[in-house]
């Protein structure tokens, strides 16, 4: 080896150190893993290439021509997960923080702009202190850089997010443009302004998790998607996810009697009682290959599931209506949930499976003052766009607007089942009973008796999917036992499929 080769490794290595061993020691005290590591952890072995490895910054203001800052505290590059091409940047807390300045910026805009080119998935690891305050507006024209890049490559390819450290003031809006966030906890903070600030401001005192944490952005914000123990659980579930979106269209295996089963527990699912709750969980696993559902949002909104799973080892996104919470009726925030997911799934073209058991709307003045209108558009219009295979399933309640709203034929459901205690209607019988009968139900001798009369007879009428199938409305009304093969069948038909649509720049989604 010669000596310049020599120093070329020397000067390789040095700077992978990054901000040295004490600023390593210290990252990892906080129960965090370095930049690379968290690379390692990521890619298959030995398979990430670093890009712009050599990149410094060039602020010399505020002392700055005196710090050396190796790789300019970020990571870039490319390499394989599960066999497929990934481009990813990981911040390196270790070097100033973190912090982004001109160059770290264009570090991540060329990643980006490289992902784009190859049609590639892009993963970007957050662990920054913000923008370098020394570099000014430069640093802040970086965000515009990246933020512009991640609307380009919206619905182009999936952008990941891992938020392991902070992710604080405008750095925020990358992961909110992005398709999929993941958090761990403990050590994920995301916030547009910190506690300090907040005290200063406001007098209010909250700790960086309360604020921001993991827990927060899962179950309250819904800024998040998914929350981790640990980044190693956080890692396998991107790898797993990256699998999911990359692999929609495996190779169809053989049909066994594993794919084809007729699972008779799902013939008693749903209980005899119309007020009974059950989980809608147990109706995915009936479907799902091997019983697996890797859950979206699953702490947010969890009146509706979705989600994704193999339907002969081909993936489909799920939207459920989950009866065991708020009996499944659609409010404002299970309405934004599963519009994201729907447009997400089509933008990747990932057919979606709807499975329907849903009262109505949740009624209320909060629901109302909050924008329930606007917000529960926001479902029919993803459902409407979305051109991917559609295939619904009536599990029992299928009510009024929320009828419509849940993939029906009307709002472009290519396939339409029904199990035979499905309920379709415009509201329930006791509702519609008092309403049609009013009169006579006033001026009975006795009115309870006359009530439970007319509310027998209008259950035996329209509480049925009989009266829908005869319309057209359903396909088929199934048992319940033969809904995996059903929908399995109506996937394949669908294979195919393309549609029409009118030429126009975008539409204008309610908001």
């Amino acid at each position: 080896m010669t000596r310049e080769q020599r120093e070329l490794l020397e000067i390789k290595e040095k700077i992978r150190m990054g901000g040295g061993n004490k600023a390593v020691e210290k990252q990892r005290g906080l129960g965090k893993h370095t930049a690379r590591e968290r690379l390692e952890m990521l890619f298959d072995k030995g398979t990430f290439v670093e890009t712009g490895l050599f990149v410094k910054h060039h602020a010399s203001a505020f002392g700055m021509e005196s710090k050396t800052a190796p790789a300019d505290g970020v990571v870039t590059g490319h390499g394989y997960v599960q066999g497929h091409l990934v481009y990813a940047y990981s911040q390196d807390f270790t070097v100033l923080g973190g912090t982004l300045g001109e160059m770290h910026a264009n570090k991540i805009a060329a990643v980006q702009e490289e992902a784009l080119k190859t049609k590639s998935p892009i993963v970007a690891i957050n662990d920054s202190g913000g923008a370098r305050i020394q570099e000014g507006v430069n640093a802040l024209g970086g965000y515009g850089k990246i933020f512009i890049n991640n609307v380009r490559s919206s619905g182009v390819i999936p952008q990941i997010c891992a938020i392991l450290g902070p992710c604080a003031g405008g750095a925020v809006y990358s992961p909110a443009l992005m398709d999929f966030v993941f958090m761990v906890d403990g050590i994920s903070q995301m916030f547009i302004t910190g506690p300090r600030v907040l005290k200063e401001v406001t007098g209010e005192v909250v700790s960086s998790q309360d604020l921001g944490g993991a827990k927060i952005h899962n179950e309250i914000s819904g800024c998040a998607h998914f929350r981790d123990r640990t980044e190693e659980d956080c890692f396998g579930r991107i790898r797993k996810l990256i699998e999911l979106l990359s692999e929609q269209k495996l190779p169809e295996r053989k049909e066994g009697e594993q794919e084809l089963r007729r699972d008779q527990n799902m013939d008693y699912i749903v209980p005899a009682n119309p007020r009974k709750p059950y989980s809608m969980r147990s109706v995915i696993d009936g479907i799902a290959d091997r019983g697996e559902f890797f859950e979206y949002q699953e702490e947010f909104a969890r009146n509706i599931r979705t989600g994704f799973i193999r339907l002969n080892g081909r993936s489909v996104g799920v939207i459920a209506n989950e009866p065991s919470i708020l009996a499944g009726c659609l409010d404002i925030n299970a309405s934004d949930k599963a519009a994201r997911f729907i447009r997400t799934c089509d933008a990747f073209g990932i057919p979606l499976l709807t499975l329907e058991d849903v009262p109505g709307y949740l009624p209320g003045k909060s629901q109302e003052y909050g924008g329930i209108i606007r917000h529960g558009a926001k479902l029919l219009y993803a459902y409407a766009e979305a051109d991917v295979p559609k295939v619904t399933v009536i599990t029992r309640k299928a009510y009024g607007g929320a009828y419509i709203g849940m993939c029906s034929i009307h709002l472009g459901a290519d396939y339409v089942f029904a199990w035979p205690g499905a309920e379709i209607a415009v509201m329930g019988a006791e509702g519609a009973a008092n309403i049609i009968f009013a009169k006579e139900i006033e001026q009975g001798e006795n009115a309870e008796a006359k009530r439970k009369e007319y509310i027998h007879q209008y259950e035996e009428i329209m509480m049925n999917p009989y009266m829908a199938a005869e319309s057209g409305y359903i396909h088929d009304i199934i048992v319940p036992g033969e809904t995996r093969k059903r929908v399995m069948e109506a996937f394949r038909a669908l294979e195919q499929k393309t549609e029409q649509r009118i030429p126009k720049k975008h539409g204008n989604i309610p908001l």
